[in-house]
C-alpha cells in the first residue's frame, strides 16, 4: 500500500478533530534567535529528512536503544508515504491528555480505538482508516517530501516528552528512541525551551555532511 506524499498543514488538525487551539509552526532554526521563536508551549517537533545510506546505518546501530514502555503510544509505518501521518500520531497521542478534540473527531476516535493494541496492530488499523487515508490526500503533496529527480526520499519522525523523558519517534523502527530525562524542567509540555529537541534534529544534520534538506514544524499552544 503507498499514500501520497503530504505536507503538515494545520488545516489537516482541523481536519481530523482537533481543537483549534493547537497548530503546527514552522520552525525556521534549530539554533539561537530562530528557535526561540518558536511559540510556547510546545508539545511536539517534527524534522523531516532525506533517507541516506548514512541514516540507515546510524539507524542499524540504534537498534539496541529501543525503549519498551507502555505508557508510550507508538505505532509502526507500514504504509509508504504514510511517515507525516505517523508522527502526527505520534504527536497527538502522547499529548491527548493536553488536547481537546471535537465530538466527532475522526483521530480520537482512532486513538480510543487502538490504545490497548500492539504497534503492529495499530497500523493495521490505520491501513483500514477511510477518514485518515482521505485526509491525508485531500491536503497538497510537500515540494520538499516529495521525492524528487535523484530518487531520494524523505521521512517524518517525532520529538516528545512523555512523563518527562524525551522520545524519539520513527514509524519505521521498533519501538521509540529513548533520548533522556527532561525532568529538571517545570513545564507538563514538551519543552519549556525547544533545544533539547533541536539538539538531537542537529546530530541528523551533522550526519550528512552538505545535506541541507532539512525542515522542522512545532506543534504549539495558540
Amino acid at each position: 500500500m503507498e499514500w501520497t506524499a503530504m505536507e503538515i498543514n494545520p488545516e489537516m488538525m482541523s481536519k481530523l478533530g482537533v481543537g483549534e487551539s493547537w497548530r503546527f509552526v514552522d520552525v525556521l532554526g534549530l539554533e539561537g534567535e530562530q528557535l526561540s521563536a518558536v511559540p510556547r508551549p510546545c508539545c511536539a517537533l517534527m524534522l523531516l529528512f532525506p533517507l541516506t545510506q548514512q541514516h540507515e546505518s546510524f539507524r542499524q546501530k540504534q537498534a539496541d536503544k529501543v525503549a519498551e514502555n507502555s505508557e508510550v503510544y507508538f505505532l509502526k509505518q507500514t504504509v509508504v508515504n504514510s511517515c507525516g501521518t505517523v508522527a502526527l500520531l505520534h504527536a497527538v497521542a502522547n499529548n491527548k491528555s493536553k488536547l481537546t478534540f471535537d465530538t466527532d473527531s475522526a483521530l480520537k476516535k482512532f486513538l480510543d480505538e487502538t490504545a490497548n493494541m500492539s504497534a503492529n496492530d495499530r497500523a493495521k488499523h490505520l491501513e483500514k482508516n477511510k477518514v485518515i487515508i482521505y485526509s491525508n490526500y485531500y491536503f497538497h503533496i510537500s515540494q520538499l517530501s516529495q521525492p524528487e529527480a535523484d530518487k531520494v526520499n524523505f521521512h517524518f519522525i517525532a520529538f516528545v516528552n512523555v512523563n518527562g523523558q524525551l522520545y524519539e519517534f520513527d514509524g519505521r523502527m521498533n519501538g521509540p528512541v529513548n533520548h533522556g530525562d527532561l525532568s529538571h524542567f517545570s513545564s507538563v509540555f514538551l519543552f519549556n525551551r525547544v533545544q533539547d529537541a533541536a539538539k538531537v534534529c542537529r546530530g541528523f544534520m551533522e550526519r550528512e555532511q552538505g545535506e541541507v534538506r532539512f525542515s522542522a514544524v512545532a506543534f504549539c499552544h495558540s
